[in-house]
């Protein structure tokens, strides 16, 4: 499976379904390119959370809801906290996690499911919700030694232009430039794929 943005989401969210039990044996490679599997909880940038307050009013997107833990009133039963402990991606036998510091949408912490700072010294229920979320999704893992859980944290030479600011480019970095994809299987890659 390669998954980017809430595609990610998406594939961790059909992993639970019923239906894909007889499949779960037979899951190779995970390859998730700006994944935000903890959500957008700490993100730093004002202007990105201002436009996604924005568009969730504007649209009414469940999914910006459920990216932000706004959709329950109990952070425990919002539907990626549910999502996280049900994790399912000890089932692969390679575990990619791509993430930028340069992108401004998915923070690299949420995309390479990992502690931040933020989150580490927050003693309110945000930051122990958000500790236990990053520890449902990594314990199946790192119990199972023949999962290898990889993470790689991108840079790119990126343009001086308004979306490269708001973080947009980075975002879509890792889908868009063939240079990128084309030296990461050549470099390491393509063993994670044979």
């Amino acid at each position: 499976f390669i998954g980017h943005s809430l595609g990610n989401i998406i594939i961790r969210s059909a992993l639970t379904r019923p239906e894909m039990k007889p499949f779960l044996d037979n899951l190779h490679t995970f390859l998730s390119l700006s994944g935000p599997h903890l959500g957008t909880l700490y993100n730093s940038s004002g202007l990105v959370n201002m436009g996604m307050w924005f568009m969730q009013k504007w649209k009414k997107s469940g999914s910006l809801l459920q990216l932000g833990m706004k959709d329950a009133a109990d952070l425990r039963e919002t539907f990626l906290y549910k999502l996280s402990k049900k994790s399912g991606l000890e089932h692969f036998k390679n575990v990619l996690l791509f993430g930028s510091s340069q992108d401004r949408y998915v923070t690299s912490h949420s995309a390479r499911i990992e502690l931040c700072k933020s989150a580490v010294r927050d003693a309110s229920l945000q930051g122990a919700v958000y500790r236990e979320m990053v520890k449902n999704i990594l314990q199946p893992i790192v119990e199972k030694p023949d999962v290898n859980l990889v993470r790689y944290d991108v840079h790119h030479a990126l343009p001086s232009n308004p979306n490269s600011l708001i973080g947009r480019t980075a975002h879509i970095a890792l889908l868009d430039s063939e240079l990128f994809i084309e030296k990461f299987l050549v470099v390491c890659g393509l063993k994670y794929f044979s």
